[in-house]
């Protein structure tokens, strides 16, 4: 099966590049000062985020383009991160023009669900007042359901769009186009792909939350006049456990992405070949 093919390759192509993981790890180091604020200044967090994320829309296309290209020499040779500034200059405007035009799709449908569900939840209370509340309540779920359902519709058939573009040398709307062929044709590799890769990346986030919850355990307040710890709240760890639970999130969210990477490109020559 081309997922599990795929993914037996992947992680040997990573230890044997591990330079693949250098822009990985930078992208990662940038979003780390964010998430470290959230426990100091939220309000500030929340700005910081914005801000980066913004900085990400034009940052991605690259970033995707020559992650592309070098786990795509990854999987057969050595790779380097030539390879990834290349990819990135000579792909990027038809990555960049599909990547926006999935977000305004997104955005497009994210709209009409908080539409739905605001106009649902007063037809709701405005039902209420007639005992017919029920039927009301069940064809908002149900239509809140088709969006949802229609925005999943949207990421499952474009998920190799980048891939399309990189390894075929495609413009933004071919390289969309090839994505939808190419998972239309393999329904159930696509998917499991999915599965697969959701799973991965949901022990990732699993792990980083655990991970941030331990470094702010017990943090309580202190000086005179300072509430006491509430009943069962963890002891304050000291700095050399935070940094090391950093580290180790840090390390494993690097390490997942780049056998990811590698995964996505894997399985995708797999069903194309």
């Amino acid at each position: 099966m081309a997922v599990f093919a795929a993914l037996r390759r992947s992680p040997g192509a990573v230890v044997r590049n591990p330079v693949l993981l250098v822009p990985i790890l930078a992208v990662v180091l940038i979003q780390l000062p964010t998430v470290l604020l959230q426990s100091v200044n939220p309000i500030l967090a929340s700005v910081a985020s914005l801000v980066v994320s913004l900085l990400f829309v034009a940052v991605v296309p690259f970033l995707q383009a020559g992650l592309v290209a070098m786990a795509d020499e990854a999987l057969d040779g050595p790779t380097s991160l030539a390879t990834f500034v290349d990819s990135g200059k000579q792909h990027y405007v038809p990555v960049l023009v599909a990547y926006l035009a999935i977000l305004a799709v997104n955005a497009g449908i994210g709209m009409i669900g908080v539409v739905l569900a605001l106009v649902g939840g007063a037809a709701i209370l405005g039902a209420g007042a007639t005992g017919s509340s029920l039927p009301v309540a069940a064809a908002v779920v149900v239509l809140v359901g088709l969006v949802l359902l229609g925005y999943l519709a949207v990421i499952f058939l474009v998920q190799f769009y980048g891939q399309a573009i990189v390894l075929e040398d495609l413009g933004a709307v071919d390289g969309l186009k090839r994505s939808v062929a190419v998972v239309r044709g393999n329904l159930a590799g696509s998917l499991g792909y999915a599965v697969v890769a959701g799973v991965l990346g949901g022990i990732v986030g699993a792990g980083i939350g655990v991970g941030s919850a331990l470094s702010s355990a017990g943090r309580a307040p202190s000086g005179a006049g300072a509430a006491p710890p509430a009943a069962g709240m963890l002891p304050e760890l000291s700095l050399p456990v935070v940094v090391a639970i950093g580290v180790g999130a840090v390390t494993l969210l690097t390490l997942v992405s780049g056998v990811l990477t590698v995964f996505s490109v894997a399985f995708y020559r797999e069903i194309t070949a």
